[in-house]
């Protein structure tokens, strides 16, 4: 079983950020592979084949928690752990997916390594960086602002599309 865990912020305030790209990809996947709620009360879970989807429900900095009980739960090996985040390393439209390599600093990510005391599973890091060399806004400031509508345009049109191609080419 593989186990594909979005992060972001619960609530609504936090519905179009950029650190919730992780929730928005989770979406996406509930939409295009018209998957349905594991248990009607658990907005949070989905079941494909072989795959969960969870979307975290506390906040970045409280990830680990989660994902440590997900894993507990679900018997899992933790190299059988697939993260999608956000990643302010990456330019907005491009995404890497990669094993035991996660960016300079992500505090989701710190606290899902802390929690697990391991680094070995896998980040779908998502690029959301799309700041002006001339006005750099403080990275804890950008990933809190929404996208633009252009920029949630390419995401749900490019990017997520491409995404999930190579989830399929790489976990199939």
């Amino acid at each position: 079983m593989i186990l594909i865990v979005g992060l972001g912020n619960p609530g609504k305030k936090y519905l179009n950020n950029r650190h919730n790209v992780g929730f928005q990809f989770i979406n996406y996947l509930i939409e295009n592979l018209q998957i349905q709620s594991s248990k009607s009360q658990d907005s949070n879970k989905f079941q494909i084949s072989n795959f969960k989807f969870y979307k975290t429900d506390c906040f970045m900095n409280q990830s680990g928690i989660f994902v440590k009980k997900l894993i507990g739960n679900c018997k899992l090996k933790i190299e059988n752990l697939v993260i999608i985040h956000d990643d302010l390393d990456i330019p907005l439209g491009k995404f890497h997916i990669q094993f035991t390599v996660g960016p300079r600093l992500h505090n989701g990510l710190e606290s899902i390594e802390q929690q697990l005391k391991s680094k070995d599973f896998w980040r779908v890091r998502i690029g959301v960086d799309n700041r002006q060399p001339k006005n750099k806004i403080p990275g804890e400031a950008y990933v809190l602002k929404n996208f633009l509508p252009k920029e949630k345009q390419l995401l749900q049109t490019e990017i997520f599309p491409k995404l999930l191609s190579q989830l399929k080419t790489q976990f199939l």
